[in-house]
């Protein structure tokens, strides 16, 4: 016996009922071991014996049931989305213009009976045509729901499609036996049944395809990490672009400052900072050189790199991960939606009454004769009551509740930035106690910033940071722009160094006013003679807090120090204040230090802390909380987050994150706001309530309607007007509040991304980050002036489209000393913010009018 597993993506699933339905399948075949359906991120997964089965034998099994298996490429799968959803919508613009036309006939009819609900028609044209509208209703656009309910029969399923054919013969049986066997059936009104439900069905399905393809085409726009091509290096020494599948070990890629690195590789060539917090979860940017590995899917920082290519495929980082996310997805506890579990029975009650009830007035009035039932099988009024009760029976409100709940707080979430990607996370989000965090770009900013100025002795704090901007004002290292960016806050100007060298690992040397600087790691500066007595406590008590302590020397003397960290979000302490007054446990888990982790921790008040987590176990600790019988929401952005994020029970990631994460995960958040977690399980918890209120009134319309109906006093009329009652109540109770307020029904979920106010003093302290130099040695002519760390310049420059945006931008990124580039076409500007102390705006100018641009500088409006 071999046992093979493979993983498909499934389209045309609706509700979490048509998933237990594919379970079921599958588990009634023989060879197969173990199935697992995710309706959030429509996958299947299947480990069988390919002794019994071949990989054709399985992928017929979920085709027979009237599913699809989607192509695995991304870009085909999307296509292949949208045009279900084309087909959806073909399919209810027949089904609606049927049901339109048979609301026009009965209008007629009833007119014609002096507006009698309930009196049928001699007219054979109006039969001919209510016939002609059902079977075109029912085998045209119809028709992929027999086939569904057919293939479930097959195998001993009774599911919503099931019942939904019932109902809908049901109503053809009711016509025919009032045409050619009893005088009393209504006809016109059994045939319109069967239109009517039909179009219900459509409907209800075509709502919950739009949401869920809306939802899946958000994440696809937010998804843009590993580059889909390397840079290869040639034997001649040339580079050719090549599909990462090309790549094999032992080949040479280049890559440039601020890429992605595109593979798993050993640095042969160049010296570099890499960001690896997408794979290490860690926002310290490790410096790289020749003979260090680096991983695919982070990004090369400052320098050049080459690197021979060490895994491929399966191998690779990336894949490890997917592997990971695989395993997590199918162990992760199966969530069946509140109404599929009342599907669950109902559907073979109402098939169960509608025989009982056939039964009963063809046996009893036959068993107990002479009592009001009648005396003698009662076969009309036994037909009409079983009819009665499977046209009664189909839940059109029941089907429709959960999907309008969905658009209702998913259009809610959308307005507050949350993107809710399925139905399960309105559900189980208000049931969870727990909420992992993960540290860094969760709770911190997941970026260098300089959190503590301090002089030693008399030094002033404002000649540190003076001092310290302009010995790193030529470095485009990630802790340089930190220094700089806080300069830029303080409006502190200082001068070039008139001398630049790094030392990699450890700091920079510099000349700045003839006077010898250092600034770098006490360490380092220990090396180098320098008396650091002063300031120990100092340093131990910046370290203490999670800070990298950074050392200013001017002349053999400390005058100062900068404590460097990662900045903690500023709504971090606020939402886990939320989540206790909701009683619900805040735990953060790191690959950073104890000391730095129980730092921040302290900062914004979380009290459970699991540090040093190496990035392959977080998923093992999000699943021992499981075990503790806890509900667990897991929030992060990072590459080694993702298999965590699909064993909770919620996946939150955080949409400035990598795509890896936001593909794993059931909510993300646009941009990085922390509070949009507890605003989620807010949305959450209010659409779970509308849910449970739908259920309740569109449960009591068809309980109230099937118990009625085996009386055979039930006409069909009333099956249509419970229909109808029921389905608006549903409405009203999802929308009323919005259209009321003159907010229209929001199905598309583009989401805006919400910020919070920011307080631009507070003081705040995160986790370590290196404080080396890797730019190399250097020097530079000086000008001798003081300057700005940052500045801001725009150009009116004749763009044409969006080409010529994408062309300016990257020529200006490329240019060191460019720190942000905005370009539009349509206002013909671009806006650049600079380094003054490396690029000039000349420089700038130049750059773009060598790419044979006209351009002119326009004057920036002062604060």
């Amino acid at each position: 016996m071999a046992n093979k597993q493979d993983q498909f993506n499934i389209g045309g699933m609706s509700c979490s009922f048509c998933a237990e339905t594919i379970n079921k399948a599958y588990d009634r075949t023989e060879g197969v071991h173990d199935v697992d359906v995710s309706l959030a991120h429509e996958e299947l997964r299947v480990e069988y014996d390919d002794d019994v089965l071949s990989e054709a034998n399985v992928k017929d099994v979920v085709r027979d049931l009237g599913y699809t298996i989607r192509d695995p490429d991304k870009e085909k799968r999307f296509e292949q989305q949208q045009e279900e959803l084309d087909e959806g919508r073909r399919h209810l613009w027949i089904s609606g213009i049927a049901s339109i036309i048979t609301l026009g006939l009965m209008a007629v009819m009833i007119a014609r009976n002096g507006w009698n609900l309930f009196a049928e028609t001699d007219a054979q044209w109006m039969w001919y045509g209510s016939l002609a509208l059902a079977l075109v209703t029912m085998f045209g656009p119809g028709r992929y729901i027999k086939r569904k309910a057919w293939q479930s029969l097959k195998r001993g399923i009774y599911n919503q499609h099931v019942l939904l054919e019932a109902g809908a013969f049901a109503g053809l049986a009711g016509g025919f036996l009032g045409w050619f066997v009893f005088t009393d059936f209504p006809i016109v009104h059994f045939f319109a049944v069967s239109t009517f439900i039909t179009t219900y069905h459509i409907l209800s399905e075509y709502t919950s395809l739009i949401v869920r393809t809306r939802a899946s085409r958000a994440v696809n726009n937010l998804m843009d990490l590993q580059p889909n091509t390397a840079r290869r290096v040639t034997d001649d020494g040339g580079v050719e672009e090549v599909e990462l599948d090309e790549l094999e070990v032992g080949d040479r890629v280049r890559i440039k400052p601020g890429e992605n690195i595109p593979v798993d590789g050993e640095v042969l060539e160049g010296e570099s900072a890499v960001d690896e917090s997408v794979a290490t979860g860690e926002s310290a940017p490790v410096d790289k050189q020749s003979g260090d590995e680096v991983i695919g899917g982070s990004v090369n920082e400052t320098g050049t790199l080459l690197v021979e290519v060490t895994a491929t495929g399966e191998d690779t980082f990336l894949n490890q991960v997917a592997r990971q996310i695989e395993e997590a997805r199918a162990m992760k506890p199966d969530i069946i939606q509140l109404a599929d579990r009342i599907l669950k029975y109902f559907v073979p009650g109402v098939l169960s009454i509608a025989a009982g009830a056939f039964l009963f007035w063809v046996i009893v009035p036959t068993v107990v004769p002479g009592t009001f039932l009648g005396t003698g099988p009662q076969v009309e009024t036994a037909a009409f009551a079983a009819l009665a009760v499977l046209v009664l029976g189909y839940p059109c409100a029941l089907g429709m509740a959960t999907p309008l709940a969905l658009i209702r707080g998913g259009g809610e979430a959308a307005k507050r930035g949350i993107l809710m990607r399925s139905g399960d996370a309105f559900q189980v989000f208000q049931d969870v106690d727990h909420i992992v965090l993960d540290k860094t770009g969760t709770i911190t900013e997941g970026e260098p910033s300089v959190d503590t100025v301090v002089g030693v002795g008399d030094n002033a704090e404002i000649e540190v940071l003076r001092t310290a901007a302009s010995a790193e004002a030529f470095s485009e290292h990630p802790l340089a722009d930190a220094i700089l960016d806080h300069a830029d806050a303080h409006d502190v100007s200082f001068p070039d160094p008139e001398a630049f060298d790094s030392v990699t690992g450890k700091g920079v040397r510099a000349t700045i006013d003839g006077d010898d600087v250092l600034v770098g790691k006490p360490g380092w500066l220990d090396e180098e003679g320098i008396d650091l007595s002063n300031a120990r406590e100092e340093i131990e008590r910046l370290q203490g807090k999670g800070l990298t302590t950074v050392g200013v020397v001017v002349a053999g003397d400390l005058i100062g120090l900068v404590g460097i960290g990662d900045e903690i979000k500023p709504d971090a302490r606020e939402t886990i204040d939320r989540m206790r007054d909701r009683d619900i446990t805040p735990v953060m888990i790191t690959g950073d230090n104890e000391r730095t982790a129980h730092a921040v921790a302290e900062e914004v008040g979380i009290e459970r802390v699991m540090a040093e987590v190496l990035p392959d176990d977080k998923r093992d600790e999000v699943k021992k909380i499981q075990d503790e019988g806890h509900r667990v929401a897991m929030v992060g952005d990072g590459i080694n987050d993702a298999p965590a994020l699909t064993q909770a029970d919620i996946g939150i990631a955080i949409g400035a994150g990598t795509d890896i994460a936001i593909e794993s995960a059931d909510i993300v958040l646009m941009g990085d706001r922390l509070g949009g977690v507890m605003d989620g399980f807010e949305i959450g918890e209010t659409s779970y309530k509308k849910t449970k209120q739908n259920l309740i009134a569109a449960f009591s319309f068809n309980g109230i309607g099937v118990s009625a109906a085996v009386t055979g006093l039930v006409h069909p009329v009333f099956a249509m007007i419970a229909m109808i009652a029921s389905v608006s109540l549903v409405l009203a109770n999802s929308f009323a509040g919005q259209l009321l307020s003159g907010e229209g029904i929001k199905t598309d979920f583009s989401v805006e991304t919400v910020e919070p106010d920011t307080d631009a003093d507070a003081d705040v302290v995160t986790g370590s980050v290196a404080d080396d130099e890797s730019s190399g040695v250097e020097s530079r002519e000086t000008t001798g002036t003081e300057q700005p760390a940052r500045e801001t310049v725009v150009f009116d420059v004749d763009l044409n489209c969006g080409g010529c945006e994408d062309r300016v931008a990257d020529a200006l990124d490329d240019r060191d000393g460019v720190r942000e580039v905005t370009a539009d076409a349509d206002a013909q500007r671009i806006e650049v913010t600079f380094n003054p102390h490396q690029i000039s705006a000349d420089d700038l100018r130049d750059t773009i009018a060598d790419l044979g641009y006209e351009v002119v500088e326009v004057p920036v409006p002062a604060d």
